[in-house]
Protein backbone atom coordinates (compact mmCIF):
# COMPACT_ATOMS: atom_id res chain seq x y z
CA UNK A 1 0.00 0.00 0.00
CA UNK A 2 1.60 3.74 -0.85
CA UNK A 3 0.60 6.01 1.68
CA UNK A 4 1.91 8.38 -0.36
CA UNK A 5 -0.36 7.77 -3.03
CA UNK A 6 -3.14 10.22 -3.91
CA UNK A 7 -1.49 12.99 -1.00
CA UNK A 8 -2.65 16.73 -2.76
CA UNK A 9 0.33 18.54 -1.22
CA UNK A 10 2.19 16.27 -3.60
CA UNK A 11 -0.15 16.79 -6.68
CA UNK A 12 1.71 19.00 -9.55
CA UNK A 13 -1.29 22.15 -9.41
CA UNK A 14 -0.71 21.89 -5.58
CA UNK A 15 -0.02 25.07 -5.17
CA UNK A 16 -0.64 27.16 -7.95
CA UNK A 17 -3.35 30.00 -7.26
CA UNK A 18 -7.33 29.41 -8.84
CA UNK A 19 -7.19 32.16 -11.61
CA UNK A 20 -4.25 30.86 -12.58
CA UNK A 21 -4.99 26.62 -13.14
CA UNK A 22 -5.97 27.36 -16.55
CA UNK A 23 -2.89 26.87 -17.75
CA UNK A 24 -2.92 23.14 -16.78
CA UNK A 25 -3.96 22.35 -19.80
CA UNK A 26 -0.20 22.57 -21.30
CA UNK A 27 0.65 19.79 -19.20
CA UNK A 28 -1.71 17.69 -21.02
CA UNK A 29 -0.88 19.06 -23.87
CA UNK A 30 2.57 18.61 -23.49
CA UNK A 31 1.67 14.83 -21.95
CA UNK A 32 0.15 13.98 -25.38
CA UNK A 33 2.60 15.25 -27.59
CA UNK A 34 4.79 13.34 -26.06
CA UNK A 35 3.03 10.12 -26.16
CA UNK A 36 2.25 10.59 -29.81
CA UNK A 37 6.02 11.46 -30.53
CA UNK A 38 7.23 8.09 -29.04
CA UNK A 39 4.45 5.95 -30.82
CA UNK A 40 5.02 7.50 -33.97
CA UNK A 41 9.37 7.12 -33.58
CA UNK A 42 8.13 3.27 -32.41
CA UNK A 43 6.23 2.71 -35.60
CA UNK A 44 8.90 3.93 -38.01
CA UNK A 45 11.52 1.66 -36.10
CA UNK A 46 9.09 -1.11 -36.55
CA UNK A 47 8.25 -0.44 -40.48
CA UNK A 48 12.20 -0.09 -41.09
CA UNK A 49 13.02 -3.19 -39.35
CA UNK A 50 10.35 -5.19 -41.46
CA UNK A 51 11.69 -3.62 -44.36
CA UNK A 52 14.99 -4.67 -43.90
CA UNK A 53 13.40 -8.02 -43.39
CA UNK A 54 12.35 -7.79 -47.01
CA UNK A 55 15.34 -6.36 -48.34
CA UNK A 56 17.08 -9.42 -46.98
CA UNK A 57 14.86 -12.31 -48.21
CA UNK A 58 15.12 -10.33 -51.38
CA UNK A 59 18.45 -10.81 -51.66
CA UNK A 60 18.49 -14.54 -50.20
CA UNK A 61 16.43 -15.04 -53.78
CA UNK A 62 19.00 -13.62 -55.66
CA UNK A 63 22.39 -15.35 -53.89
CA UNK A 64 20.28 -18.68 -52.58
CA UNK A 65 23.86 -20.69 -51.74
CA UNK A 66 25.68 -17.91 -50.31
CA UNK A 67 26.25 -18.45 -46.18
CA UNK A 68 28.90 -15.57 -46.15
CA UNK A 69 26.82 -13.62 -48.44
CA UNK A 70 23.72 -13.91 -45.99
CA UNK A 71 25.48 -13.62 -42.99
CA UNK A 72 27.30 -10.03 -44.16
CA UNK A 73 24.01 -8.39 -45.54
CA UNK A 74 22.20 -9.81 -41.93
CA UNK A 75 24.81 -7.92 -40.33
CA UNK A 76 24.66 -4.54 -42.96
CA UNK A 77 20.24 -4.78 -42.34
CA UNK A 78 20.17 -4.21 -39.04
CA UNK A 79 18.55 -0.97 -38.32
CA UNK A 80 21.64 0.93 -36.31
CA UNK A 81 19.40 3.86 -34.03
CA UNK A 82 21.49 6.77 -32.65
CA UNK A 83 20.37 9.26 -30.33
CA UNK A 84 21.78 12.52 -29.87
CA UNK A 85 20.58 14.20 -26.18
CA UNK A 86 19.32 12.31 -23.75
CA UNK A 87 17.64 14.28 -21.32
CA UNK A 88 13.51 13.50 -20.32
CA UNK A 89 12.74 13.42 -23.95
CA UNK A 90 15.36 11.35 -24.97
CA UNK A 91 14.99 8.72 -21.82
CA UNK A 92 11.47 8.17 -22.41
CA UNK A 93 12.38 7.67 -26.76
CA UNK A 94 15.35 5.08 -25.12
CA UNK A 95 13.03 2.67 -23.17
CA UNK A 96 10.10 2.40 -25.86
CA UNK A 97 12.41 1.80 -28.44
CA UNK A 98 14.41 -0.97 -26.24
CA UNK A 99 11.04 -2.61 -24.82
CA UNK A 100 8.64 -1.99 -27.55
CA UNK A 101 10.67 -2.54 -31.00
CA UNK A 102 12.71 -3.72 -29.41
CA UNK A 103 15.89 -2.56 -30.98
CA UNK A 104 18.80 -4.45 -29.37
CA UNK A 105 20.89 -2.63 -26.89
CA UNK A 106 23.85 -3.38 -29.05
CA UNK A 107 21.98 -1.99 -32.21
CA UNK A 108 21.43 1.19 -30.00
CA UNK A 109 24.05 4.09 -29.15
CA UNK A 110 23.60 7.35 -27.17
CA UNK A 111 25.46 10.62 -27.18
CA UNK A 112 24.80 13.03 -23.99
CA UNK A 113 26.99 15.34 -22.38
CA UNK A 114 26.09 13.23 -19.47
CA UNK A 115 26.80 9.48 -20.13
CA UNK A 116 27.59 8.85 -16.52
CA UNK A 117 24.02 9.27 -15.57
CA UNK A 118 22.65 6.63 -18.04
CA UNK A 119 23.93 3.82 -15.69
CA UNK A 120 20.41 1.92 -16.49
CA UNK A 121 20.90 2.05 -20.63
CA UNK A 122 24.87 0.99 -19.93
CA UNK A 123 23.95 -2.09 -17.45
CA UNK A 124 21.11 -3.40 -20.29
CA UNK A 125 23.87 -3.05 -23.16
CA UNK A 126 23.65 -0.11 -24.86
CA UNK A 127 26.69 2.39 -25.49
CA UNK A 128 26.23 5.48 -23.65
CA UNK A 129 29.06 8.41 -24.44
CA UNK A 130 29.73 12.00 -25.87
CA UNK A 131 30.76 11.59 -29.08
CA UNK A 132 27.91 13.47 -31.59
CA UNK A 133 30.26 12.84 -34.89
CA UNK A 134 30.38 8.98 -33.84
CA UNK A 135 27.10 8.26 -33.13
CA UNK A 136 26.15 10.34 -36.51
CA UNK A 137 28.62 7.95 -38.39
CA UNK A 138 27.86 5.07 -37.09
CA UNK A 139 23.62 5.36 -37.33
CA UNK A 140 21.19 4.30 -40.11
CA UNK A 141 18.79 6.31 -37.99
CA UNK A 142 19.70 9.49 -36.14
CA UNK A 143 17.22 10.45 -33.71
CA UNK A 144 18.04 14.28 -32.66
CA UNK A 145 16.24 14.81 -29.32
CA UNK A 146 18.49 17.69 -27.91
CA UNK A 147 17.40 21.35 -27.37
CA UNK A 148 16.99 24.05 -29.93
CA UNK A 149 20.00 26.26 -28.58
CA UNK A 150 22.13 23.42 -28.97
CA UNK A 151 21.14 22.10 -32.76
CA UNK A 152 23.28 24.07 -34.52
CA UNK A 153 26.83 23.25 -32.55
CA UNK A 154 25.49 19.88 -32.88
CA UNK A 155 25.03 20.23 -36.79
CA UNK A 156 27.95 21.54 -37.42
CA UNK A 157 29.72 18.62 -35.54
CA UNK A 158 27.75 16.13 -37.18
CA UNK A 159 27.20 17.04 -40.86
CA UNK A 160 30.12 15.94 -42.74
CA UNK A 161 30.01 12.96 -40.72
CA UNK A 162 26.90 11.50 -42.34
CA UNK A 163 25.97 9.17 -44.89
CA UNK A 164 23.49 10.25 -47.16
CA UNK A 165 21.23 7.46 -46.24
CA UNK A 166 21.39 8.04 -42.52
CA UNK A 167 18.08 9.16 -41.81
CA UNK A 168 17.70 11.99 -39.62
CA UNK A 169 14.72 12.08 -37.25
CA UNK A 170 14.48 15.11 -35.11
CA UNK A 171 12.27 15.53 -32.21
CA UNK A 172 13.76 19.78 -32.19
CA UNK A 173 10.11 21.54 -32.63
CA UNK A 174 11.84 24.83 -32.60
CA UNK A 175 13.85 24.20 -35.86
CA UNK A 176 11.45 23.75 -39.00
CA UNK A 177 13.20 20.70 -41.88
CA UNK A 178 14.62 23.31 -43.82
CA UNK A 179 16.57 25.28 -41.81
CA UNK A 180 17.57 21.98 -40.52
CA UNK A 181 18.39 20.73 -43.67
CA UNK A 182 20.45 23.70 -44.54
CA UNK A 183 22.04 23.43 -41.19
CA UNK A 184 23.01 19.43 -42.03
CA UNK A 185 23.59 20.16 -45.42
CA UNK A 186 21.24 16.73 -45.37
CA UNK A 187 18.00 16.03 -47.24
CA UNK A 188 17.31 12.77 -45.19
CA UNK A 189 15.47 14.50 -42.95
CA UNK A 190 12.10 13.17 -40.83
CA UNK A 191 10.14 15.82 -38.44
CA UNK A 192 6.85 14.96 -37.59
CA UNK A 193 4.63 17.87 -36.80
CA UNK A 194 1.32 18.52 -34.56
CA UNK A 195 -1.25 20.81 -34.07
CA UNK A 196 -3.52 21.05 -31.20
CA UNK A 197 -7.49 20.69 -30.75
CA UNK A 198 -9.13 23.50 -28.64
CA UNK A 199 -9.75 20.68 -26.12
CA UNK A 200 -7.26 18.47 -24.96
CA UNK A 201 -9.02 14.77 -23.83
CA UNK A 202 -7.87 13.51 -20.55
CA UNK A 203 -6.34 10.29 -22.11
CA UNK A 204 -2.69 9.96 -21.62
CA UNK A 205 -1.96 8.36 -18.43
CA UNK A 206 -0.94 10.88 -16.27
CA UNK A 207 1.13 8.96 -13.91
CA UNK A 208 1.79 5.89 -15.85
CA UNK A 209 4.82 5.10 -17.88
CA UNK A 210 4.91 6.13 -21.20
CA UNK A 211 6.04 2.59 -21.96
CA UNK A 212 3.07 1.46 -20.24
CA UNK A 213 0.88 3.79 -21.75
CA UNK A 214 2.00 2.87 -25.26
CA UNK A 215 0.20 -1.18 -24.32
CA UNK A 216 -3.31 0.93 -23.28
CA UNK A 217 -5.65 0.05 -26.79
CA UNK A 218 -7.43 3.95 -26.07
CA UNK A 219 -3.99 5.79 -25.94
CA UNK A 220 -2.49 3.24 -29.21
CA UNK A 221 -6.12 4.44 -30.91
CA UNK A 222 -5.43 8.03 -30.55
CA UNK A 223 -1.82 8.02 -31.78
CA UNK A 224 -3.13 6.62 -34.93
CA UNK A 225 -1.86 9.16 -38.13
CA UNK A 226 -5.47 10.53 -38.90
CA UNK A 227 -6.92 10.29 -35.01
CA UNK A 228 -7.29 13.98 -33.72
CA UNK A 229 -8.12 11.85 -30.35
CA UNK A 230 -6.41 13.36 -27.31
CA UNK A 231 -6.67 16.78 -28.97
CA UNK A 232 -2.80 16.51 -30.63
CA UNK A 233 -3.05 16.25 -34.18
CA UNK A 234 -0.32 14.47 -36.62
CA UNK A 235 0.27 16.65 -39.76
CA UNK A 236 -0.28 13.47 -42.50
CA UNK A 237 2.95 14.78 -44.79
CA UNK A 238 5.07 12.97 -42.17
CA UNK A 239 3.49 9.95 -43.24
CA UNK A 240 4.47 11.12 -46.68
CA UNK A 241 7.87 11.17 -45.72
CA UNK A 242 7.84 7.81 -44.21
CA UNK A 243 7.01 6.17 -47.93
CA UNK A 244 9.54 8.34 -49.52
CA UNK A 245 12.25 7.72 -47.10
CA UNK A 246 11.79 3.78 -47.39
CA UNK A 247 11.84 4.13 -51.18
CA UNK A 248 15.05 6.41 -50.82
CA UNK A 249 16.38 2.82 -48.63
CA UNK A 250 15.44 0.65 -51.51
CA UNK A 251 17.04 3.19 -54.12
CA UNK A 252 20.42 3.37 -51.92
CA UNK A 253 20.40 -0.56 -52.95
CA UNK A 254 19.86 -0.36 -56.45
CA UNK A 255 16.38 -2.45 -55.83
CA UNK A 256 14.35 -1.79 -59.27
CA UNK A 257 11.40 0.15 -59.32
CA UNK A 258 9.32 -2.37 -60.04
CA UNK A 259 10.49 -4.64 -56.86
CA UNK A 260 10.34 -1.39 -55.29
CA UNK A 261 6.29 -1.16 -55.49
CA UNK A 262 6.15 -5.00 -54.66
CA UNK A 263 7.66 -3.66 -51.58
CA UNK A 264 5.88 -0.92 -50.76
CA UNK A 265 2.64 -3.49 -51.14
CA UNK A 266 4.05 -6.06 -48.92
CA UNK A 267 5.18 -3.27 -46.08
CA UNK A 268 2.03 -1.62 -46.45
CA UNK A 269 -0.73 -3.15 -47.28
CA UNK A 270 -0.10 -6.48 -45.61
CA UNK A 271 -3.38 -5.99 -43.35
CA UNK A 272 -6.71 -5.49 -45.23
CA UNK A 273 -10.46 -5.21 -44.48
CA UNK A 274 -12.88 -6.98 -44.28
CA UNK A 275 -14.37 -5.48 -47.57
CA UNK A 276 -11.09 -6.55 -49.84
CA UNK A 277 -12.29 -10.45 -48.98
CA UNK A 278 -15.46 -9.90 -50.86
CA UNK A 279 -14.23 -7.79 -53.32
CA UNK A 280 -10.38 -8.25 -54.66
CA UNK A 281 -10.73 -5.00 -56.86
CA UNK A 282 -11.49 -2.58 -53.46
CA UNK A 283 -8.13 -3.39 -52.57
CA UNK A 284 -5.35 -0.61 -52.90
CA UNK A 285 -2.32 -1.58 -54.96
CA UNK A 286 0.83 1.28 -55.41
CA UNK A 287 1.47 2.15 -58.47
CA UNK A 288 4.40 4.41 -60.09
CA UNK A 289 2.40 7.05 -60.63
CA UNK A 290 1.40 7.20 -57.09
CA UNK A 291 4.64 8.29 -56.17
CA UNK A 292 6.17 10.18 -59.53
CA UNK A 293 4.63 12.13 -62.28
CA UNK A 294 3.45 10.91 -65.59
CA UNK A 295 5.93 12.15 -67.70
CA UNK A 296 8.70 10.96 -65.47
CA UNK A 297 7.57 7.53 -65.17
CA UNK A 298 7.31 7.57 -69.09
CA UNK A 299 10.98 7.80 -69.08
CA UNK A 300 12.09 5.86 -66.51
CA UNK A 301 13.27 2.49 -68.09
CA UNK A 302 12.24 -0.79 -66.86
CA UNK A 303 15.14 -2.21 -64.85
CA UNK A 304 15.82 0.99 -62.68
CA UNK A 305 15.85 2.06 -59.63
CA UNK A 306 13.52 5.02 -58.03
CA UNK A 307 15.46 8.46 -58.16
CA UNK A 308 16.57 9.92 -54.69
CA UNK A 309 14.25 12.12 -53.02
CA UNK A 310 14.49 14.86 -51.39
CA UNK A 311 12.54 13.98 -47.77
CA UNK A 312 12.65 17.94 -46.57
CA UNK A 313 10.79 18.88 -49.90
CA UNK A 314 8.13 15.92 -49.59
CA UNK A 315 7.30 17.07 -46.59
CA UNK A 316 6.71 20.74 -47.25
CA UNK A 317 5.24 20.35 -50.62
CA UNK A 318 2.53 18.49 -52.71
CA UNK A 319 3.70 15.46 -54.30
CA UNK A 320 1.49 12.75 -56.42
CA UNK A 321 1.60 11.05 -53.40
CA UNK A 322 0.32 14.02 -51.30
CA UNK A 323 -3.19 13.65 -53.80
CA UNK A 324 -3.26 9.95 -54.20
CA UNK A 325 -3.15 9.42 -50.57
CA UNK A 326 -5.99 12.29 -50.24
CA UNK A 327 -8.18 11.07 -52.83
CA UNK A 328 -8.15 7.13 -51.65
CA UNK A 329 -9.84 6.65 -48.70
CA UNK A 330 -9.60 3.61 -48.71
CA UNK A 331 -6.04 3.31 -48.67
CA UNK A 332 -6.28 5.75 -45.35
CA UNK A 333 -8.17 3.24 -43.92
CA UNK A 334 -5.29 0.42 -44.76
CA UNK A 335 -2.81 2.49 -43.55
CA UNK A 336 -4.81 3.31 -40.33
CA UNK A 337 -5.41 -0.67 -39.85
CA UNK A 338 -1.40 -1.39 -40.53
CA UNK A 339 -0.55 1.14 -37.73
CA UNK A 340 -2.99 -0.57 -35.33
CA UNK A 341 -1.01 -3.93 -36.26
CA UNK A 342 1.79 -3.18 -35.19
CA UNK A 343 1.06 -2.40 -31.66
CA UNK A 344 -0.90 -5.59 -31.49
CA UNK A 345 -4.49 -4.23 -31.30
CA UNK A 346 -7.36 -4.74 -33.79
CA UNK A 347 -10.39 -1.96 -35.23
CA UNK A 348 -13.16 -2.54 -36.82
CA UNK A 349 -14.81 -0.67 -39.70
CA UNK A 350 -16.79 1.61 -37.45
CA UNK A 351 -13.64 2.37 -35.07
CA UNK A 352 -11.61 3.80 -38.15
CA UNK A 353 -10.75 7.41 -37.29
CA UNK A 354 -12.50 9.89 -39.75
CA UNK A 355 -9.52 12.35 -41.12
CA UNK A 356 -8.54 15.35 -39.18
CA UNK A 357 -7.38 18.39 -40.10
CA UNK A 358 -4.09 16.81 -39.81
CA UNK A 359 -3.93 15.47 -43.44
CA UNK A 360 -3.42 19.09 -44.61
CA UNK A 361 0.45 20.67 -44.54
CA UNK A 362 -1.35 23.67 -43.06
CA UNK A 363 -1.54 23.69 -39.25
CA UNK A 364 0.31 25.35 -36.36
CA UNK A 365 3.67 23.14 -35.60
CA UNK A 366 4.34 21.46 -31.91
Amino acid sequence: MNILEDLESLKFEYGIPEEERYWLYLQGRYRGLMIKGCAHALFFCKLFCTLRELLQEGRRKIHPRSVSFDAAIAEDEKLKVGIIGCGHLGKQLVNVLLRLVPIPPESLQISTRRPESLVEFQKQGVRCFYDNPAVANWASVLFLCCLPSQLPNICLEIQSKLEKTCIVYSFVSAIPIPRLKLLLNHTNILRAQYHFAEDIDDIWGENKEITAVLQDPVVLRATCPYSNAGGVILNIKWLEGVFYSVINVCTARNVFHSHVLHILNKLFLSVHLESCGKDKSSCPKFQLTDFMNKSYVKSLFHKRPFPWFDLSAVQSKDTPFSQHLAATPVLQDHLTLLYCDYFGISLTKEELPEVSPGSSPQGDEG
